[in-house]
């Protein structure tokens, strides 16, 4: 009874915001106290609505009131706090708050339940959960963790608890239930179909817990993959960058010694010629000397000194053993064309090098780094323009072939095709004679129904349909680079529809597929 009352007083004396002894008390004018840090606390919360309330009460003040402290009231928590339980018997007093299970026996302020019972269908806390240690018949109750459920334990119809469960409907029931509406049903107690279930899940969690494992082992696995990848990518690329650095650093030694042989040659070559010309200006200017002395003797009068002072020769012996321009001895100016002509077929024989031993690295990617860009405009598309006849032989027979077998129109009526094995049976369809290779673009211009353009092996199924769908598409085909895509086409605007990077190891075909009367297909002469 003395900690019953030790209880009640420390109920009493108690913030009901913090729900401990009161601190520094204060009393509000409708007579609750607080701890002076929580009541300021709660209504510093209020201040936007200009007005406070009692926490219990609810009553309202305007304006926030001044707070002063209840020495009184203070006096009496600090004797309680003298008299009162140990602080271990304090703490074991807690108190139901927001979230918790309360104990359905206390009265007045409710302690927090610490278990519930499933036949009393009632909560407890460590108090009033005695009895169920303590007398045998209730020993024998199922007690479980606090439960806000209970109530869904008893039967809404016969108020009775469910202790049965109804396989037939999956349900629990009472046993009332169980002779009333769910008669001849598969009825079980319910410890019985928890175990079975209980098993089951036993069961689920086993295999859930082996997937567990076998899916963190791949997971590791894959990031130990990841790793070899990395690394194995990292040492490629530092040992590709060592060896184009080492091409590069050959590259450029060549180079340089390409240039000092060239300017090399240069000064030999210059060296000579302007040994030439100093001895072809010597002779021209000694040419010069005795034609003015020539014309010197031409002028004299008396015929005697003319004849006495006129040379055996009238032509002095040439200097350089040959005075004609054709007999110098210089090169052609084309010297130094023929080794950037050499360079440029040595540069052409290196690349076509580097694309044929290059797809032992990565047939494909590499393809796509030596293969040229795909142009930027439509007008650079034309420079790869390839010129498409539709072939007769694949044709499906609603299909009518005309402009010199580039277009063609899906009709009703069937055409007198002759039979043969490479014509499309089940779908209106047909390939081009030409087998495309290289690099190649055209445009096929729509109307009408639904027309497909396609590419396709010559092998394709000749039962089968596939193709992207816009009026005028255009295809760019890079075979080598393994590189197909499609464009829309509207003026000189081309809009990528779709583009596909994969590898070809056979020549091509393109195709339409034509759907609905009157639909047709024909491919462009482009400029």
């Amino acid at each position: 009874m003395a900690q019953r009352g030790v209880q009640l007083e420390r109920e009493t004396f108690s913030c009901s915001i913090c729900l401990d002894l009161l601190k520094d008390p204060v009393t509000t004018s409708c007579g609750h106290s607080y701890c002076l840090k929580c009541i300021k606390g709660f209504w510093d919360g209020e201040d936007e609505k200009k007005t406070h309330s009692c926490p219990q009460c609810r009553q309202s003040f305007t304006p926030r009131p001044v707070l002063l402290k209840n020495t009184m009231l203070a006096a009496l928590v600090e004797e309680l706090k003298k008299t009162g339980p140990p602080a271990a018997a304090a703490a074991d007093l807690c108190y139901a708050g927001a979230g918790d299970v309360a104990c359905d026996v206390c009265t007045g302020r409710k302690l927090r339940a610490c278990k519930s019972c499933l036949q009393c269908v009632a909560s407890y806390c460590d108090q009033h959960l005695q009895p169920h240690y303590d007398a045998a018949p209730l020993k024998k109750h199922k007690l479980v963790e606090p439960s806000k459920e209970l109530q869904e334990n008893i039967c809404s119809r016969h108020d009775e608890v469910k202790k049965l469960f109804c396989r037939t409907d999956r349900q629990s029931i009472c046993y009332i239930c169980s002779v009333d509406e769910h008669k001849g049903h598969d009825t079980v107690s319910a410890a019985t179909e928890r175990t079975e279930r209980q098993r089951e899940l036993e069961g689920s969690r086993l295999n859930i817990q082996q997937r567990i494992q076998d899916g963190e082992k791949e997971v590791k696995r894959l990031q130990q993959e990841v790793q070899a990848v990395n690394g194995s990518a990292d040492k490629a690329v530092e040992d590709s960058e060592e060896t184009f650095t080492e091409l590069i650093r050959l590259m450029q030694k060549r180079s340089s010694d390409v240039k000092q042989q060239l300017r090399s040659q240069q000064e030999r070559e210059v060296s000579g010629v302007r040994e030439l010309q100093e001895k072809l200006e010597q002779e021209i200017s000694e040419l010069k000397r005795r034609d003015a002395e020539l014309q010197l003797l031409s002028h004299t009068e008396d015929h005697n000194q003319f004849l006495l002072s006129y040379p055996p020769s009238s032509l002095p012996a040439p200097l350089s053993g040959a005075t004609h321009s054709s007999s110098t001895n210089i090169r052609p100016l084309s010297y130094f064309e023929d080794v950037t002509a050499a360079l440029s077929a040595l540069r052409d024989k290196l690349q076509d090098v580097l694309r044929e031993e290059w797809t032992h690295v990565s047939p494909t990617e590499v393809d796509v780094l030596l293969s040229a860009a795909e142009p930027a405009s439509r007008a650079g598309f034309f420079r790869y323009s390839q010129e498409i006849t539709l072939d007769p032989n694949t044709a499906d027979t609603h299909l009518l072939l005309s402009e010199g077998s580039r277009k063609a129109t899906y009709m009703r009526q069937q055409q007198s095709y002759s039979s043969h094995p490479d014509r499309f049976t089940s779908w209106p369809q047909v390939l081009s004679r030409e087998s495309l290779s290289g690099r190649c673009y055209w445009e096929v211009e729509r109307r009408g129904g639904a027309v497909r353009v396609a590419v396709a092996d010559k092998n394709v199924s000749r039962a089968g349909s596939g193709s992207p769908p816009s009026s005028r598409v255009g295809v760019y085909l890079d075979h080598r680079a393994g590189v197909l895509s499609f464009y829309s086409i509207v003026s000189e605007t081309m809009t990528l529809l779709h583009r596909v990077q994969t590898t070809f190891t056979r020549p091509l075909h393109a195709g339409v597929c034509l759907y609905g009367y009157g639909a047709t297909a024909e491919f462009c002469k482009l400029k």
